[in-house]
């Protein structure tokens, strides 16, 4: 697993680990590698921008399977200035996923089973909510879109495993959003129209091991059942964090405060269906809606 320390790798490592699977999972420091230990992986430290690092790993651990988990996507979020917020990762959906690719074809061809990203990036034309034949809307994210489109093609094309992940909350996945939302400082912008897909880190990580266990192929939208507009979502987790209800702003003050990227997710995003997953995957969610999934977690 590349990437296993984070929030959700840190999920994910003890599900495999139960079900019997030897996990070797990386680190890009030192210090997390007793965390890995103590959730059950073999711990190494692995830079996924360096192919011979990569390499290198990857023929060490000699794995059936290969699953990429790779961001840099940490403190406090800049959705402002959103390219410059997601540099290293886009760096990672690109260089490191071809690194990945290249060190796991020449370990044998092992399967690949990668994280991508659908929770409100969904094409902006026709209904709410999306499946996996619809595209993703390449202007949403500027370059992080386009990373997004290198990484699925990529992985496809080596008959791996896409999965698009909803907006992740649990464990330490959205405590800078909660704060922000506990001071008043995230706001709905214009009517909240906008639709989210969310997802708790246990089912994801769950949909993660049922796609490393079938070698399954292709493109799969882990989200929970419920996409829903910004207002509705907003107000919810504010009241599960025991704050005060969210401001609202209108589109024309958001633009220059928070920029492009909130005003077009606030507004206009689209949410995805989990159809696919269910079906194919045999996926079942223990949080089924994020209302139920927010409720637990902050109250």
């Amino acid at each position: 697993m590349a990437g296993g320390a984070g929030v959700l790798g840190r999920r994910l490592v003890p599900q495999l680990v139960a079900r019997g699977h030897e996990v070797t999972a990386t680190t890009t420091r030192t210090a997390r590698l007793g965390l890995l230990e103590r959730l059950g992986a073999e711990a190494v430290v692995m830079d996924g921008l360096d192919a011979a690092s990569i390499g290198q790993v990857v023929a060490l651990a000699r794995p059936e399977v290969v699953v990429h988990q790779m961001t840099a996507i940490a403190g406090k979020p800049d959705i402002k200035h959103f390219d410059r917020w997601f540099a290293t990762t886009n760096r990672l959906r690109t260089e490191g996923t071809d690194h990945l690719l290249a060190a796991a074809e020449a370990s044998g061809g092992c399967h690949v089973v990668a994280q991508s990203y659908a929770a409100w990036n969904g094409i902006r034309q026709g209904g709410w909510v999306k499946t996996e034949e619809d595209p993703l809307d390449p202007t949403s994210t500027g370059e992080g879109a386009q990373a997004i489109r290198h990484l699925e093609e990529a992985v496809i094309k080596a008959g791996g495993a896409v999965l698009r992940y909803g907006a992740l909350y649990g464990p330490g996945a959205t405590d800078d959003q909660v704060e922000l939302v506990r001071k008043r400082q995230y706001p709905v912008v214009g009517d909240g129209a906008g639709h989210s897909s969310w997802v708790h880190l246990d089912d994801a990580a769950a949909a993660t091991v049922l796609a490393v266990e079938q070698r399954a192929k292709g493109v799969f939208n882990i989200v929970d059942d419920e996409p829903a507009p910004a207002r509705e979502w907003l107000a919810h987790l504010a009241a599960c964090a025991g704050a005060k209800p969210p401001m609202r702003i209108p589109v024309w003050l958001a633009r220059p405060l928070a920029g492009k990227t909130a005003v077009t997710m606030m507004t206009q995003g689209r949410g995805f269906s989990n159809a696919k997953a269910k079906r194919e995957l045999g996926w079942r969610l223990r949080y089924p809606s994020w209302r139920q999934g927010f409720k637990e977690e902050l109250g």
